[in-house]
C-alpha cells in the first residue's frame, strides 16, 4: 500500500541517494545509479514544481511540459558534465541534481540556440553539449526569453 508524505522533493532525492548509497556499501562492486529515466523523470518533476509547468503525456516527443504561456519546453536533468538533445526543442530547461537532492538550474531559454551549439549527431541520435558550454549559453540568454519560477 503506498503512503503519501509531507516531504519535500528535496528530501525525497535525499532518501533515494541515501538508499543508493546503503545498497552500494551492502553489495560492493554493484553500481546502483540513479540515471536514464529514473533521472530525467526527477528532473521534470522538480521543474515543474519550481517553474510551474504542466507536465505532459510520460515519453512525449521533444517537449516534456508546457508553461502558463503555452510555450512547449523540453526539460534535461543530469548529474554529470554534459547532456544530450536528439531534436530541436522549442525551449530548453537543463538542470544538475546533486546526491543531497539540491539541483541548479544549468540552462534556461530558447531551444535552438543549444541546438546549434551542439556536438555533431552521434551514432546513438543524439547531439551532445558540455555543462560548461550550456553555462556560457546561459550568460547569454536574456531574461524575456528564460521560463520563469512560480
Amino acid at each position: 500500500m503506498s503512503r503519501l508524505t509531507n516531504k519535500s522533493i528535496t528530501e525525497i532525492i535525499q532518501d533515494l541517494f541515501e538508499t543508493v548509497r546503503e545498497l552500494e556499501l551492502r553489495y560492493p562492486g554493484r553500481k546502483f545509479t540513479v540515471d536514464g529515466h529514473l533521472l530525467g523523470s526527477i528532473g521534470e518533476v522538480i521543474a515543474a514544481e519550481h517553474y510551474g509547468l504542466t507536465l505532459l503525456k510520460n515519453s512525449s516527443e521533444t517537449h516534456d511540459a508546457v508553461d502558463n504561456q503555452n510555450r512547449c519546453i523540453q526539460i534535461k536533468a543530469t548529474q554529470i558534465k554534459r547532456i544530450s538533445i536528439s531534436s530541436e526543442p522549442d525551449y530548453l530547461i537543463v538542470i544538475q541534481i546533486t546526491p543531497n537532492g539540491e539541483w541548479t538550474e544549468i540552462y534556461n531559454g530558447k531551444g535552438s540556440v543549444v541546438w546549434n551549439n551542439a556536438g555533431a549527431l552521434q551514432k546513438n541520435g543524439q547531439r551532445p553539449i558540455s555543462i560548461a558550454k550550456l553555462k556560457k549559453l546561459m550568460d547569454m540568454v536574456p531574461e524575456s526569453e528564460k521560463i520563469s519560477h512560480k
